[in-house]
C-alpha cells in the first residue's frame, strides 16, 4: 500500500469505475449503471480501504518504532564500549609516556657514564679479532 505501482493502480482502477459506470454502461450500452453517479458503492470501498490503511500505518509505526529503540539500545551498549576502551588506550598512553620518560632518563645517564669513561664516539679502537675470518692456507683446504 505504500509504492507507487499501488498509487497508480488504485487511481487507475477509480477512474475505470467512473468510465465504467457512467459512459459504457449509461451512454454506450443504454443500461442502468451497477453504481450510478454519486457512486456510493466506490465510497463504500474507498472507506473501506481507509480504515484498513489505518491499521496498516498504525502496524508500521509499532514496527518503526521497536527498531528504532533496538538502534538506539545497541547505540547506547557501542557507546558505553567505546568510551571504556578510549580511557584503556589513555591509560596505556600514559603508561607508554611514563616508559619513554624512563627510557630517556636512562639513556641519559648512560650517556654520562659513557663520557666520564672516556667512551666517546672514536676515542676507542677497533679490537683486533681472535681468529682469522677466511681459511689459513688455500692450498691445504683443497685436497
Amino acid at each position: 500500500m505504500g509504492s507507487w505501482p499501488f498509487v497508480f493502480g488504485f487511481f487507475a482502477v477509480m477512474i475505470a469505475w467512473a468510465i465504467v459506470n457512467t459512459f459504457l454502461f449509461e451512454h454506450v450500452l443504454h443500461h442502468k449503471a451497477f453504481d450510478p453517479y454519486p457512486y456510493i458503492l466506490l465510497n463504500l470501498f474507498l472507506s473501506m480501504l481507509a480504515g484498513v490503511q489505518a491499521a496498516a500505518l498504525l502496524i508500521a509505526a509499532k514496527r518503526s518504532d521497536a527498531i528504532a529503540s533496538e538502534v538506539a539500545l545497541h547505540t547506547s551498549n557501542n557507546t558505553d564500549d567505546i568510551k571504556k576502551l578510549i580511557e584503556e588506550n589513555t591509560a596505556l598512553v600514559a603508561e607508554v609516556k611514563s616508559n619513554t620518560d624512563l627510557l630517556e632518563e636512562i639513556h641519559l645517564h648512560v650517556a654520562n657514564i659513557g663520557l666520564a669513561v672516556g667512551a666517546d664516539m672514536g676515542r676507542f679502537p677497533p679490537r683486533p679479532t681472535s681468529r682469522p675470518l677466511g681459511p689459513t692456507n688455500p692450498s691445504s683446504s683443497a685436497g
